[in-house]
């Protein structure tokens, strides 16, 4: 196997990239100058020997504790339960959200033998205690997974007192049609209706 095709091979294997997409990169990498490629390459490793998770939230930092946690003008009474990491860019791109996160790492999946014991629960748990978080938000993705590990969490929450307990809205997107809805986002939709 050439150097060519052992790219193809590997920028494949990256979610979202299909062998066509793996080849285009490959063949523009090919007619890159060699300082984009000698920088793309070692910012590839530095991810991997510099990037690690935060100690407080989860999220990936090259510093302890994260940009986001060391924040001082960040609202330290709203902690925003996240799935992954990479959500939490979701997030941040809206620039809407002061709070704080809390990355679980996962979610609750019988099938792939993931239960909460595998999750970062219990330093949620020890932080709403610990910083006197007021308000979980809970921004799970709206899967049976997601909404499992979201009910889950809520029981948990409950016995804590003087804690909010709130979820991201769902339904319908912005610009969407009616008629192109799936059954579950219009019943969604429907259920977390609110006054006008």
């Amino acid at each position: 196997m050439t150097v060519v095709e052992r790219l193809i091979h590997h920028f494949s294997r990256l979610p979202g990239i299909g062998r066509k997409s793996a080849s285009r990169i490959v063949y523009y990498l090919l007619k890159a100058d060699r300082r984009s490629c000698e920088d793309l390459s070692r910012d590839i490793l530095e991810l991997k020997n510099r990037i690690e998770p935060c100690r407080i939230c989860g999220n990936y930092t090259d510093s302890q504790p994260c940009a986001i946690c060391s924040d001082s003008g960040r609202d330290r009474r709203i902690l925003c339960v996240v799935e992954e990491a990479k959500d939490i860019l979701s997030i941040e791109a809206i620039q809407d959200y002061r709070g704080l996160y809390h990355v679980l790492q996962g979610v609750i999946s019988p099938l792939d033998g993931v239960g909460p014991e595998d999750l970062r629960i219990p330093s949620m748990l020890s932080r709403i205690g610990d910083e006197g978080i007021e308000e979980v938000i809970l921004a799970m993705n709206p899967t049976v997974e997601g909404d499992t590990t979201a009910l889950y969490l809520v029981d948990l929450l409950r016995k804590k007192a003087g804690v909010r307990i709130t979820r991201l809205a769902l339904g319908l997107p912005a610009g969407g049609d009616l008629e192109y809805a799936d059954r579950l986002t219009l019943s969604r939709a429907f259920r977390g209706r609110g006054p006008v």
